[in-house]
């Protein structure tokens, strides 16, 4: 079988999701190819059609990933959760759905810091699609607490009604053991300091890897934190995505050497 694989969302025109399905092909010995398809909010019924006429797997990025939900005939447990998915799979002539992004962000977590989740207070910025992601993935991975900092009230509140150990930005524990960015770059206003209960003990992770070195997380690094970009998330959960799809083992380090 040569597998038609490919990235959808926009923008798309940067997304790296190509090279991680490259390298995963040459890894398992797979034939296939990726590529990139811009489709916006406006083109839910387009993206039923494509993925079923064009492709046998796909992954879906902003702002589909809602939409994802609506389209597939079954989805997968956390995707029923969060409302949210992040991966698309044709096979005995249904599409599926399933969501790899707060395992990702919890596999990355655990790779690139050593450092596992159980018993941490951490900060969550935004509420949007990847922020819920996030904080189902730390949920369920044992943190101790999680305050979620958003504009939008509304998603904040629906987001805190969902678990017991998640408060709002009020309610925050100190200290911040992680504290993760999701907002988009476009809408951010510069901080001149970190948030109170943050310091050099605190890991610091931007789930944006362009730039690579944000504003914010260069901050955070002057401050004395560990930091990391997107970049981790990014190929972890790719990795999961790409076993649930092949049913191979994929080796998530080795995708991250690809993109970085």
């Amino acid at each position: 079988m040569k597998w038609r694989l490919g990235v959808a969302g926009s923008p798309i025109e940067h997304s790296l999701t190509p090279q991680l399905h490259d390298a995963a092909l040459a890894m398992t010995g797979f034939e296939g190819s990726s590529r990139r398809v811009e489709l916006g909010p406006k083109d839910q019924a387009k993206l039923n059609k494509v993925m079923r006429k064009e492709f046998d797997a796909l992954s879906i990025t902003m702002p589909l990933k809602s939409f994802g939900v609506e389209i597939c005939d079954e989805i997968d447990e956390v995707a029923t959760h969060t409302q949210s998915v992040n991966s698309l799979l044709v096979r005995d002539g249904k599409l599926l759905g399933a969501s790899t992004d707060g395992d990702g962000f919890v596999n990355a977590l655990r790779g690139q810091f050593d450092a596992s989740p159980e018993g941490l207070h951490v900060v969550v910025l935004g509420a949007g699609g990847a922020a819920r992601a996030i904080v189902d993935g730390l949920v369920r991975h044992g943190v101790a607490s999680v305050a979620v900092h958003g504009r939008n009230e509304v998603r904040v509140e629906e987001l805190v009604a969902r678990y017991k150990n998640v408060y709002d930005f009020s309610l925050t524990y100190r200290p911040v053991d992680l504290i993760v960015n999701t907002t988009p770059i476009a809408g951010r206003v510069e901080e001149a300091a970190v948030m109170q209960g943050v310091g050099a003990h605190t890991i610091a992770v931007d789930i944006t890897y362009e730039p690579r070195m944000s504003a914010w997380r260069a901050l955070h690094e002057r401050s004395g934190c560990a930091s990391a970009n997107g970049l981790g998330m990014l190929a972890h959960q790719a990795a999961l995505q790409l076993q649930w799809w092949w049913d191979v083992p994929i080796d998530a380090a080795q995708l991250l050497k690809a993109i970085s």
